[in-house]
């Protein structure tokens, strides 16, 4: 009972930004933003201890259109490892729909993966709302080679083939994302 807290010391020390460390780092915003923010983690580890006074972000991408539904999914899964890679596969397979080139995809066998997707999105609850312009997050170039991945996709030959690249490619940027990015939750106020 003699002890006596400082609570001036306690409010004065920042809360911490930390929501999850794995598989991804998400973390809170403490500037005003209405939209999730991928940043490298070596720019977020500099932006974390820099001087209270200053407020300046460094670079960084904002996740809005299809990428917004797509942390949302994220951020949803983010304490199993399984269900985000399965969830970012899902991702894959919408991307190769809307935004790449394949002559499967000019086929009845189209009607294959929609049907896949569908199923997915049903399964991992999962859905997008707007537009879906861009789905998968921006990786830079210097981590992965974005044409290499479109590549494999255009020269899938079957549908099998079709699948296992969209995987080797989604797996592949997952980890790259848990490696070199720090994801910022939009900023709620108070």
């Amino acid at each position: 009972m003699g002890k006596i807290i400082d609570l001036q010391d306690k409010l004065q020390r920042p809360p911490d930004a930390l929501i999850s460390s794995k598989p991804w780092e998400f973390r809170r915003a403490s500037w005003k933003t209405p939209y999730f923010i991928q940043m490298l983690r070596s720019l977020s580890e500099k932006l974390e201890y820099q001087q209270n006074g200053c407020h300046t972000t460094p670079p960084h991408f904002v996740l809005k259109g299809g990428m917004a539904c797509t942390i949302q999914a994220m951020y949803a899964n983010r304490h199993d490892d399984e269900e985000m890679r399965e969830t970012y596969y899902l991702i894959g397979l919408t991307d190769c729909m809307i935004n790449q080139v394949n002559p499967i995809l000019r086929t009845d066998l189209l009607r294959a993966v929609y049907k896949k997707v569908f199923a997915m999105k049903e399964v991992l609850n999962i859905h997008w709302h707007g537009t879906l312009d861009q789905v998968l997050f921006p990786i830079d170039y210097q981590f992965y080679d974005e044409l290499a991945y479109r590549s494999s996709i255009r020269e899938a030959g079957t549908l099998k083939e079709l699948y296992q690249a969209i995987k080797r490619g989604t797996d592949e940027m997952f980890d790259i994302l848990s490696l070199e990015y720090v994801f910022y939750c939009p900023w709620i106020g108070g």
